[in-house]
């Protein structure tokens, strides 16, 4: 359908009342009124409700997006901030007392090696299930220790386990009375037990201390790169190196004393 120039339209454009952008045709021929297809564009001062929450949506976006990246400048930019040297040395620490936890004293025998043991429940399957999962290990006093077997079918799968374990020295004998207990003597600690148990203890302590020192690396190279950009003073990237020699010798006395803790214990008789 053409379009007719407004000098043709039987009325007259008329601004709403309560919103000039929305223009009204009077009809001059006692036609009702009806809303004009004309709507003015726009601006800042005639944005809807949702345009506005729209707009603050992004500013707020933006303005939390720029905050993380700066942050995370900050915390890269800061020769002062060690806090990732610290916690490296935590966990190494962490591990540590938790390898020397499997030792015992006098070179004795760990429930939690029997525990966390591997079996093959299926043959022929590479699938393993824990020890602990499948039996309640529960020690009798002296030197021997009973297990209860959940399934009488895992029996044979678990004895065969533990025989196969050289490193446990155990020959678990099955209950007459009860299929599913199997009754554990626990051979009395040799010197080569404990040989083998202080051998383990430096071992682990050697591997906690490279493991400070890989964390050292990565903050050394953090204070490097700071100092390539200048994002420090030299006095201040001086003094910060220091304090990180400081915390990492810490670090490494710590670990020391803990093992020296647990060979005094290997030791005993």
């Amino acid at each position: 359908v053409p379009s007719l120039p407004l000098s043709h339209l039987p009325a007259t454009l008329i601004k709403g009342k309560n919103d000039s952008s929305i223009y009204y045709f009077q009809s001059t021929k006692n036609f009702s009124n009806f809303p004009g297809l004309f709507k003015k564009k726009k601006s800042s001062n005639t944005l809807t409700e949702l345009d506005k929450a729209q707009e603050e949506e992004e500013k707020i976006h933006t303005t939390t997006k720029t905050k993380s990246t700066t942050s995370t400048k900050n915390d890269e930019s800061d020769p002062w901030d060690f806090s990732n040297l610290h916690e490296g040395i935590k966990e190494r620490m962490t591990w540590l007392q938790s390898e020397l936890s499997k030792l015992r004293a006098g070179g004795g025998f760990n429930p939690d090696l029997l525990e966390n043991l591997r079996v093959a429940v299926q043959r022929g399957s590479k699938k393993t299930e824990s020890l602990g999962d499948l039996a309640q290990i529960i020690p009798k006093g002296g030197r021997s220790l009973t297990i209860h077997v959940g399934d009488k079918t895992h029996v044979r799968s678990i004895i065969s386990a533990i025989q196969s374990a050289a490193f446990l020295n155990l020959q678990p004998i099955q209950d007459p009375q009860e299929p599913t207990h199997l009754n554990v003597p626990i051979p009395t600690p040799t010197k080569e037990s404990r040989d083998l148990a202080l051998s383990t203890a430096r071992k682990v302590g050697e591997t906690a201390i490279t493991g400070v020192r890989s964390t050292r690396a990565i903050t050394q190279k953090k204070l490097r790169n700071i100092e390539l950009k200048k994002l420090a003073r030299p006095d201040d990237l001086k003094k910060a190196h220091k304090e990180m020699e400081k915390i990492v010798e810490k670090g490494i006395n710590d670990i020391k004393k803990t093992i020296d803790v647990a060979r005094k214990a290997i030791e005993q008789k």
